[in-house]
């Protein structure tokens, strides 16, 4: 992790290995690519990063589904930030859609990301 984005996050991101995700580009008029797979190495309700076995451009939009113990969260949306090499694979640094502007700002979205961030919270800590 950079300094840059670290300095970036308005919050702390918490560890959450055991987190399931998969993850889904999202194609023009509303149609999706493949389904990926990724392993995700920490979170906050305003993004995540994950590790990715193919490279991701900064800006492609995305569909996440997250699922682990007590988590169950389909087509959250999210944008690419950065990727980098990262070990076996790729480090993909995602913002969720919800926090990009008050016009897509969802209460509900946010109440559940909070959750899963707070769960996570309370594992890390």
């Amino acid at each position: 992790m950079t300094n840059d984005s670290a300095d970036r996050r308005i919050k702390d991101r918490y560890p959450a290995s055991c987190l399931r995700v998969r993850m889904q580009e999202r194609g023009f008029f509303g149609r999706s690519r493949n389904v990926i797979a990724v392993s995700c190495l920490d979170l906050n309700r305003y993004g995540m990063a994950v590790l990715c076995p193919r490279p991701m451009a900064p800006g492609a939009r995305l569909f996440l589904d997250l699922q682990g113990k007590y988590i169950s969260e389909s087509r959250v949306g999210a944008r690419v930030v950065d990727c980098q090499p990262f070990q076996t694979g790729y480090r993909v640094s995602v913002q969720f859609s919800y926090c990009l502007n008050k016009k897509g700002y969802s209460r509900a979205m946010d109440n559940a990301l909070s959750r899963i961030e707070g769960f996570y919270n309370r594992l890390a800590g």
